[in-house]
């Protein structure tokens, strides 16, 4: 049964050797940017009345729909749906010709591991499921013998990181379809006027310092704003009572390692060159 499940396991690996590879290198390098947004961030520098001048600026006709704030470039992005928008400095309050090219090469590579720049998703999902099929299946050969050699290596970083090799691809399939394990949201009360951006503006800056804002944009028919506390990236459902924390989605928190700042991005980073040292000893043997 091993002679099988090793035949099983090599051919796996040699089939999505090429998608593998580049999710693994593309995942690597998105996993410093918690890192940077945490360590840039400096608080009191973005006020409501700050976005609010801005706003007027660049949005006279009130149309944006989003914001969109990179801590680690200064700049903050008014859209009026996903894509595009305005880039200001927000320190000048310049309108800029686009994001900065670490901003660029981010979003860039975010594209290339969710869809291989081709809108490749079931591409994705299925190399994803290879991985944890390839997981199972080395798991299912028995406990190793460890030696310095390249299948020893093979060996030591897949069982002495497991979990961390098994949580990876979980968390992104669980991402992929939507599994979150938080109740479903309501919808907002159709009886009022939705929130226009000034106003939910407002109402977030009033308890939350805009200076750790990620996003802020409707979703799913709600306003929802992410906001770094504590070195976690916190969801928050704004309303004209006032924003209140969602319930926690842990796939969407550990896939992108942004539940500890500098912590769960080097979880991430470690995690990284451990599955591109398997892929590579792995092709190797």
């Amino acid at each position: 049964m091993k002679f099988w499940l090793l035949k099983f396991h090599r051919w796996i690996a040699l089939v999505f050797a090429l998608p593998l590879a580049i999710l693994l290198v593309s995942g690597l390098f998105l996993s410093i940017e918690p890192w940077l947004v945490v360590r840039a961030i400096e608080p009191g520098t973005l006020s409501p009345a700050n976005v609010q001048a801005l706003l007027n600026q660049h949005d006279a006709g009130g149309k944006a729909r989003s914001l969109v704030y990179r801590s680690y470039d200064k700049t903050l992005t008014i859209s009026a749906g996903r894509g595009g928008g305005t880039v200001v400095d927000v320190s000048t309050g310049q309108k800029l010709a686009g994001p900065s090219a670490l901003a660029t090469t981010l979003s860039t590579t975010r594209r290339l591991h969710e869809t291989l720049l081709i809108d490749a998703g079931w591409a994705v999902i299925g190399s994803t499921i290879a991985m944890l099929m390839l997981v199972l299946l080395g798991v299912l050969m028995g406990l190793p013998r460890f030696a310095n050699s390249v299948s020893g290596w093979h060996k030591a970083m897949a069982w002495g990181l497991l979990p961390l090799v098994v949580l990876s691809p979980l968390t992104g399939l669980f991402l992929s379809f939507g599994i979150t394990f938080t109740p479903s949201p309501s919808g907002t009360s159709q009886s009022t006027p939705p929130l226009t951006l000034a106003e939910a503006v407002q109402i977030v800056g009033k308890d939350h310092d805009l200076s750790a804002l990620v996003w802020l944009r409707p979703q799913g028919g709600r306003v929802l704003a992410r906001i770094v506390e504590g070195q976690e990236y916190a969801v928050y459902a704004v309303t004209r009572a006032g924003a209140t924390q969602t319930p926690r989605n842990w796939p969407r928190l550990w896939h992108e390692g942004n539940f500890a700042g500098r912590w769960s991005a080097l979880m991430n980073v470690v995690t990284s060159f451990a599955m591109i040292g398997l892929l590579v000893t792995g092709l190797w043997l």
